[in-house]
């Protein structure tokens, strides 16, 4: 299988001197809308995950870095949404956007292009991992933060503990093998839920929670799987019984089932967890219920969700990031010894 090279073109095109613009009608930023930190959060995660990035990327971790100070209250939490105009349009919270931000700053403390943006968001994260969520998808996002401080500082205690929380708060999957899913309905993102219950067990030494989470995976995989290719839950989520395929699938959910995959992948050895990585780099391609590519390669950048026969014509930071992602996860894969 061809792996792209990961492109960065709209995203720096959605980025201005202030953060990063949350909509775009078709390829231009749409002003009114502002920025979200949900957004600016995964953009310092694929700025940092890029090998050797060139120096206007770093120039963007930069930015996002700074967006994501401003948005951090002192206690720990996070505002959502700036508006263009400047002025905050929220309170501090620990919703998503909180999660979202503890990924960041773990994954820019440990894998930050610069020693600068390294320290200043390992100091960050510490601020926030003081706090915790009620919220299963928010625990999750932090989680992700959280395993990669660890892979740098084993025995950080913020980071073990938000780890025992996400175990906690998301709970244990029912045993039944039709729903093996902490919750009764699929919403967004849901391969996340499955990678946080996974690197809780690795690094908490807990053998039978990170089976749990493989098992998650496992069937989560197996129900977006349909005539070898993904077929995603739709945007309004997806329940027992209900038909399938369903539109608009959203490419954040391919994004989180590629990232699980691969960290599946690493934590086990199995490599046949790869073909999940595969499926997720194909469907943006073009390998999904429409037959047509995600991926906009004149542009750079990610359409923002996928129709019965097409595709949305909008290119929006949440799908670009999530494209970008998962071209990263395809460039990993092509560096694996086959």
């Amino acid at each position: 299988m061809s792996y792209p090279m990961t492109p960065f073109r709209h995203l720096q095109r959605l980025t201005d001197h202030i953060g990063l613009l949350e909509h775009a009608a078709g390829i231009v930023p749409r002003y009114e809308h502002g920025y979200c930190v949900d957004d600016v959060a995964r953009g310092l995660v694929v700025v940092c995950r890029e090998p050797s990035p060139a120096e206007e990327l770093i120039t963007l971790g930069r930015r996002y870095l700074y967006f994501l100070a401003q948005a951090q209250a002192p206690d720990g939490r996070f505002r959502n949404r700036l508006g263009y105009d400047r002025r905050w349009h929220d309170q501090p919270g620990t919703e998503d956007c909180w999660g979202r931000s503890l990924w960041a700053l773990g994954t820019a403390a440990a894998r930050g292009p610069t020693m600068e943006i390294r320290e200043e968001s390992f100091a960050r994260f510490g601020r926030s991992a003081r706090v915790s969520s009620p919220w299963p998808h928010a625990m999750a996002f932090a989680a992700l933060g959280a395993v990669e401080i660890l892979e740098k500082w084993r025995d950080h205690a913020g980071a073990l503990t938000l780890l025992d929380r996400t175990s906690a708060v998301i709970g244990e999957p029912p045993a039944d093998t039709a729903w093996p899913w902490p919750a009764p309905r699929l919403s967004y993102a849901n391969a996340v839920i499955a990678e946080a219950v996974i690197v809780a067990g690795w690094k908490l030494g807990r053998d039978h929670v990170l089976r749990n989470g493989l098992r998650m995976l496992e069937w989560l995989l197996t129900v977006e799987t349909r005539d070898g290719h993904l077929s995603v839950v739709p945007a309004g989520g997806w329940g027992p019984g209900e038909v399938r395929p369903a539109f608009d699938q959203q490419p954040i959910e391919v994004a989180a089932l590629s990232d699980a995959c691969m960290r599946a992948a690493t934590v086990t050895g199995d490599s046949s967890w790869l073909a999940g990585v595969e499926m997720s780099v194909a469907w943006f391609l073009g390998d999904n219920d429409a037959k047509v590519p995600l991926l906009d390669e004149q542009t750079g950048g990610g359409c923002d969700g996928l129709g019965r026969t097409s595709r949305n014509r909008n290119q929006g930071a949440e799908s670009t990031l999530a494209m970008i992602s998962v071209m990263q996860q395809g460039r990993r894969l092509a560096a694996v010894p086959q």
